[in-house]
């Protein structure tokens, strides 16, 4: 067994006695060192150096220090008469030139300086009490005495000091006999006492012993509450004595009741049984219908009469980008603040009961804009009245709807172009038939022409010659131009009633569209010095993307139009530090093989864009364009082509029309 745990084993009072032996070993022990460390500090600091100061001044008298200074001899004799001083340890006389001419050493030698100009580097080593006296002589230099003080102190001092401690030991030891005595009086035996008592108590279980109260003191206490736990205990054996008494008459009747409770516990199983299946089958229920209202398309929010919202799906915490856990039991226009500006509907809804629609609302998402459609339905039933908000995506529906009024307006124009067609065909014919017939009639290597000018006695080459002075050809060539011009037209317009009977043939369409851009970079106008061939033509080509099933002339038409179109927006334009750019892509998206043209140029309002394919609408001066050539465009590309054609713009952002071209030809492509 270690020593601290003998220690915590002891008794009591052995404890204390210890504790106050160790206590008066420590006091006695720090006492006399803190006496012998002051009586040292006083020596060094205050006896040796007055010590010093009063031998110093004693030699510096002129007849010793001239005496000292004569010679070595005298120099060692003064020094010997200085042996027998206690608080020097050692000392040095040198003379005028600084050198050392006696030394005196008591106890182990030191080495001592040599020369005067040695003493400073010495003391910085040794670290010792020195005084250093100035000898003065007549008409010569200075000699100096070095004394250096003792670090020790007396032996009698040690033995008195030895001497004390002895006697305050042995009057510590005789108080520490006294105080054992008292505390084995006053703490040990009252404890052994209430040690035996409660021994017997648990021996004999008698609880109505007691023990004696004594002194008024923490051990009388600790007496007191162990009489007073005698007697609670001596009280609470009683009790128990009676409930027993009262147990076993209660025992015998729970006995009796025992077989009642094991029937009512079998009901209660039955009873729990069934709740359980039913609370599984609810569960499973409620999950269901959870699944359902995820799954669907739309976005459902339920709401209570104070638009807290209650139900929250998936497609709810897509759209508002809230989860279920931070949407519920939230206000509504907090878990989706898109819907504040509705709540005086919501409010409505939930307090008349009846349905609220709003039929188109736009919102960002995905930093694009998205419409939706939104229907309020009043909740009624035994859990509450509230509101239920069902948020549906319309966008994909209205671009339907827009594409869908187009092919109605292209279907309507049809008949109307088949009717122009024919009532403008015949004039246009008559006008190109008469041109080509005058230039004929006033050709002269025309056999007739010369009879007949003959006979009315003409020169053809004078008439020739007045034509020409009048600029008269070129008026026909205008006319004819012209006339072309609106036969195209007229051809444009046949187009749209009735189905191209041309055949699809596999092309390479980057090839097309180099040639498409070769065209316009050499038919575009040169209005206002803008030149097509100073634009930054940007090809980005997929090379995955092989050949593509069309009409070469009519989609090299459509790329034409598109680049025309491109180009004069860019020249719109009213900032010119950035350059003009048209960027050309092309993409395999199966099942289409997507073209985009792409330009910098001023963009279209929503208003423009909207209608930007309908026959005849131009946003040009009257003379500049027919509003034709985006809805031909338009109509090749969806109708001869079964594709898709849609454009993406914004004013002062640029535009870009997408066109979309099967992969694979319709298998019924030609029409009747």
């Amino acid at each position: 067994m270690s020593l601290r745990q003998r220690l915590e084993n002891l008794p009591v009072g052995r404890k204390l006695l210890a504790a106050l032996l160790v206590l008066l070993a420590a006091v006695l022990l720090a006492a006399n060192l803190a006496f012998i460390s002051a009586a040292y500090w006083i020596s060094q600091q205050s006896v040796a150096p007055q010590a010093l100061h009063t031998l110093g001044r004693l030699i510096a008298s002129p007849p010793l220090s001239h005496e000292a200074l004569s010679s070595a001899g005298a120099a060692e004799r003064l020094l010997a008469r200085l042996d027998d001083y206690p608080p020097l340890r050692a000392a040095v006389l040198y003379d005028g030139d600084g050198v050392s001419l006696a030394q005196l050493q008591r106890g182990e030698e030191l080495q001592l300086p040599q020369r005067i100009e040695e003493l400073e580097a010495w003391r910085k080593q040794e670290f010792r009490t020195t005084h250093l006296v100035e000898l003065a002589q007549p008409g010569r230099r200075p000699g100096y005495l070095l004394l250096i003080a003792s670090g020790e102190l007396p032996g009698a001092f040690y033995t008195g000091t030895l001497t004390a401690s002895g006697a305050i030991l042995a009057f510590s030891v005789l108080l520490w006999l006294i105080v054992a005595r008292q505390i084995r009086r006053l703490v040990t035996k009252p404890i052994r006492k209430l040690e035996e008592l409660s021994r017997q108590v648990t021996r004999e279980e008698n609880y109505a012993l007691r023990a004696r109260r004594g002194n008024r003191d923490e051990i009388g206490s600790l007496a007191e509450a162990f009489n007073t736990m005698l007697m609670r205990m001596e009280a609470r054996e009683q009790q128990l004595k009676r409930a027993r008494d009262d147990a076993q008459a209660a025992f015998d009747q729970a006995h009796s009741l025992a077989e009642e409770t094991r029937h009512s516990n079998r009901k209660l199983e039955l009873e729990v049984q069934v709740r359980s299946k039913i609370e599984k089958k609810l569960t499973g229920f409620q999950n269901y219908l959870n699944s359902i209202i995820d799954s669907m398309p739309s976005a459902l929010i339920a709401l209570d009469e104070q638009l807290y919202v209650t139900q929250w799906n998936q497609e709810a915490s897509v759209l508002s980008g809230t989860s279920l856990s931070e949407a519920l039991n939230q206000p509504v226009f907090l878990a989706f603040p898109p819907l504040k500006p509705f709540l005086a509907q919501l409010r409505r809804t939930a307090e008349e009961h009846r349905v609220e629609k709003i039929e188109r609302v736009t919102w960002s998402k995905d930093e694009e804009p998205r419409h939706y459609a939104l229907t309020f339905y009043p909740l009624m039933g035994g859990a509450g009245r509230g509101v239920v908000i069902r948020i549906d995506d319309i966008t994909q529906r209205l671009s339907l709807e827009e594409m869908m009024v187009q092919s109605e307006k292209m279907l309507s124009v049809g008949s109307l172009a088949a009717g122009m067609a024919h009532e403008i065909n015949n004039p246009l014919g008559a006008i190109l038939h008469n041109v080509q017939n005058i230039r004929r009639r006033l050709s002269p290597e025309l056999e007739k022409n010369r009879e007949q000018a003959e006979q009315l006695g003409l020169c053809l080459e004078a008439i020739d010659q007045y034509l020409q002075a009048r600029k008269i050809p070129p008026l026909l060539d205008g006319i004819q131009q012209a006339g072309t011009r609106a036969a195209r037209i007229v051809s444009h317009m046949l187009s749209f009633s009735r189905r191209s009977t041309r055949q699809l043939a596999p092309c390479l369409l980057p090839a097309l569209i180099d040639q498409a851009l070769e065209i316009a970079s050499n038919d575009f106008d040169l209005t206002d010095r803008f030149d097509f061939k100073s634009l930054l033509i940007q090809r980005e080509f997929d090379p995955e993307l092989g050949p593509v099933p069309c009409t070469a002339n009519e989609l090299e038409q459509v790329l034409l139009n598109l680049l025309k179109n491109a180009a004069q927006a860019i020249h719109q334009r009213t900032d010119a530090d950035a350059p003009g750019q048209i960027t050309l892509r092309t993409r395999l998206a199966p099942p289409w093989a997507e073209i985009q043209v792409e330009d910098n140029g001023v963009g279209m309002p929503d208003a423009v864009r909207k209608r930007v394919f309908e026959p005849f609408f131009t946003t040009k001066e009257v003379g500049q364009g027919t509003g034709l050539g985006l809805s031909v465009s338009y109509f090749i590309v969806t109708n001869n082509h079964k594709g898709q054609m849609e454009v993406h713009s914004k004013r002062g952002q640029g535009t870009c029309f997408t066109l979309r071209l099967p992969l694979t030809a319709a298998a019924e492509h030609t029409g009747s």
